[in-house]
């Protein structure tokens, strides 16, 4: 009979974060030890203080990020799993569970390491899906523990893949729970040399057209419909000292 690792933390944000902390409070209460919330998600904290024990919720900003350690450290933890965390997790707190600390990240890694991974899927043109996988002190460079491919089409834009990488992202969370805290996977190491990395600040300039560049067909669509995302900025590109945006829409006929 395999052992249950089963003592975690959740480190919850956005909608999947607050799916993956209510699977696990309805279906494995007892397997939570603790839930990390970031302050400015309201939905987050109003669900964990109504379902959760306040000593047992942190509610972490910048301010009070130098208690984090000393609050988790008073726990026994096999896991902390990062649920869409949009901090960066120092090595004294990766360095905690006995296990380890995993995290979720909307790519099939390892594509699309680091931000913005549904406008560099588009633009690298390369397989798109959702993984979980350990953290080490690199971005998204942990060995990785499950990974689901997701289909995409002409149709799809950065909104697009940013919605579906969100909906697969709890179904490979919530069939794989009962495997992860048995211990139940084979992690296969990441091969830094494949795949691709990127910071925040590549995005803007990325996303300038050049009026005297030569494109192929593929490569200007697949850069318009990456950055087609509403209420987001678009492409752009500057004529005449005027700046334009834009966005496209594919449909298959």
């Amino acid at each position: 009979m395999s052992m249950k690792y089963n003592k975690i933390v959740i480190f919850a944000n956005d909608s999947v974060g607050l799916s993956a902390l209510k699977f696990v409070v309805k279906n494995y209460n007892n397997d939570l030890k603790a839930v990390v919330i970031d302050d400015q998600n309201e939905s987050i904290k109003d669900y964990a203080y109504k379902k959760i024990d306040a000593e047992c919720i942190f509610t972490f900003n910048k301010n009070n990020e130098h208690k984090l350690l000393t609050f988790l450290q008073n726990l026994e933890i096999d896991y902390i799993i990062l649920a869409w965390w949009s901090y960066i997790i120092k090595q004294s707190v990766i360095s905690l569970p006995k296990i380890g600390v995993i995290n979720f990240h909307p790519s099939l890694l390892p594509f699309n390491r680091g931000k913005h991974y549904n406008f560099w899927n588009l633009v690298e043109d390369v397989p798109f899906g959702v993984t979980i996988h350990f953290v080490n002190e690199k971005i998204d460079a942990g060995d990785i523990l499950f990974q689901k491919e997701i289909p995409k089409t002409w149709e799809d834009t950065g909104k697009t893949l940013y919605e579906k990488a969100k909906k697969a992202m709890i179904v490979l969370f919530e069939s794989n729970y009962k495997n992860l805290i048995n211990r139940n996977y084979k992690v296969k190491k990441q091969d830094p040399i494949k795949g691709s990395l990127h910071v925040a600040k590549e995005l803007d300039p990325a996303s300038e057209i050049f009026l005297s560049k030569l494109y192929s067909g593929k490569e200007m669509l697949n850069l318009l419909r990456a950055r087609t995302f509403e209420s987001h900025p678009a492409c752009y590109f500057i004529d005449n000292e005027e700046k334009y945006e834009v966005r496209i829409k594919i449909t298959k006929i």
